[in-house]
C-alpha cells in the first residue's frame, strides 16, 4: 500500500501536472497555465510531498522483506532511497516560489508582467534540476532493490532485471540531460527510463495483489 501511494502520487505530481501546465518554450502559456489553474499546480505540490513522504517509509519496510536476503545490500537500498527525500523538500521550495509570484501579492508590482513571466520559468527550471539530481539517487537505489528481488527468490526474477535495468536508464538519462543541451528533443529519456516504470509498477502491483510467497525450500520469516 505504501509503494501505491508513490507510485499514483508520483504519476500525478511528476508527470501529469507537468504535462498540463508547462509548455518550456512558451513562457506566457506556461504562466496563463498555472494562473488559470492553480489548484491543479497546489495539488501537484501537496501530491509530490505525499509521494516523498510515502516514500521515507517505504525503503525501511522493503529492508524488514529483504534483510535476510542480503543484509548488506538491503542497507545499501535504504541508504540510497532516504537520501533522495531531504532533497525533494529542499528543491519543492521552488514550487512554493512559483505560487508566490503567480499571487498578485502586493509586493510583486514593482516587476513587470514579462519579468515575472520569466521569473517563473527560471524557477520552474530549477526545479527540474532539482529532479534531476533527485533521479540519481531514485535509480542507484533501484539496484540494490533489483538485485534483492532477484534473489530473493520469492519475488519473480524479471522484475529485479527491469528494476537493475532502470538504475542505469536513469542515470544514463541525468548524464544526458546535463552534457547535451538538446537532449529532451532527442525524444529516448521516456524509452530508456522505461524499464524503471514498469519495474516498480511491476513490482508494487504483485507486492499488492500475490504478495511475497515463501517457497517450500526457504528458511527465510517473512
Amino acid at each position: 500500500m505504501l509503494y501505491l501511494v508513490v507510485v499514483i502520487t508520483g504519476i500525478f505530481s511528476l508527470m501529469y501536472v507537468p504535462k498540463s501546465l508547462i509548455v518550456w518554450d512558451n513562457s506566457t502559456t506556461t504562466f496563463n497555465n498555472i494562473v488559470s489553474n492553480q489548484t491543479l499546480f497546489r495539488l501537484g505540490l501537496v501530491s509530490g510531498l505525499i509521494c516523498y513522504t510515502f516514500f521515507l517509509f517505504l525503503p525501511l519496510v522493503l529492508y524488514k522483506l529483504f534483510e535476510p536476503v542480503n543484509y548488506n545490500y538491503a542497507k545499501l537500498m535504504v541508504l540510497l532511497a532516504v537520501v533522495s527525500v531531504p532533497i525533494y523538500f529542499i528543491n519543492v521550495q521552488n514550487q512554493f516560489t512559483i505560487l508566490s509570484l503567480v499571487s498578485s501579492s502586493n509586493y510583486l508590482n514593482g516587476f513587470s508582467t514579462e519579468q515575472t513571466k520569466s521569473m517563473v520559468m527560471l524557477y520552474l527550471d530549477q526545479y527540474e534540476n532539482g529532479m534531476r539530481i533527485i533521479h540519481i539517487f531514485s535509480g542507484l537505489w533501484l539496484f540494490p532493490f533489483g538485485y534483492l528481488v532477484f534473489k530473493s527468490g520469492f519475488l519473480p526474477k524479471f522484475l529485479g532485471i527491469l528494476l537493475m535495468l532502470g538504475c542505469f536508464g536513469y542515470l544514463i538519462n541525468f548524464i544526458g540531460n546535463t552534457l547535451v543541451s538538446n537532449y529532451s528533443e532527442i525524444g529516448i529519456a521516456s524509452y530508456i527510463q522505461l524499464p524503471a516504470s514498469l519495474g516498480e509498477i511491476g513490482i508494487c502491483l504483485w507486492l499488492l495483489i500475490m504478495g511475497a510467497k515463501e517457497s517450500k525450500t526457504s528458511n527465510y520469516k517473512l
